[in-house]
């Protein structure tokens, strides 16, 4: 499972012209799934994620998380990332795991990350044509790759 979390000042992803999720200051994250991911991935990666302390403290170091800012999270599903660049130029999508592996797990995050955080996450709609807007703060931006963790 890969996720890109970047810090923003505000961010929202729209679908068919209506506003899906919104938040201001906090973390857009896009995430991978693999078809080898697991229930495991999920809690390890949430648990990554709302403890990482990337957002400003008052000396300017990047040493605050999610909660000691207030911030908020909006989820979007990105089987892109797993795209295999290695032959040609048009990118194979073969490692992206299949929706019936890719939904469970996607709303497992959506739920965890909720739990985790102590309130409910902002999202975009699992295989809709989403267009998403940010300002990144920073800009900061992480990967971070489940299947990296040792």
């Amino acid at each position: 499972m890969i996720a890109v979390i970047q810090r923003v000042s505000q961010a929202s992803i729209t679908i068919d012209n209506q506003v899906k999720g919104r938040i201001d200051t906090g973390f857009l994250i896009l995430l991978g799934i693999t078809h080898t991911d697991t229930r495991e991935d999920v809690d390890w990666l949430s648990k990554k994620i709302v403890g990482m302390r990337i957002f400003s403290d008052a000396d300017g170091k990047m040493n605050l998380d999610l909660a000691a800012v207030g911030g908020s999270i909006l989820l979007i599903s990105q089987f892109t990332l797993h795209a295999n660049t290695k032959k040609g130029n048009r990118p194979s999508f073969i490692e992206a795991a299949r929706p019936d592996v890719a939904i469970p797990l996607y709303e497992a995050m959506i739920a965890q990350l909720a739990m985790d955080l102590g309130k409910p996450i902002q999202t975009g709609e699992f295989g809709a044509d989403m267009k998403v807007m940010l300002l990144n703060d920073g800009p900061v931006t992480i990967l971070i790759d489940s299947k990296n963790r040792i």
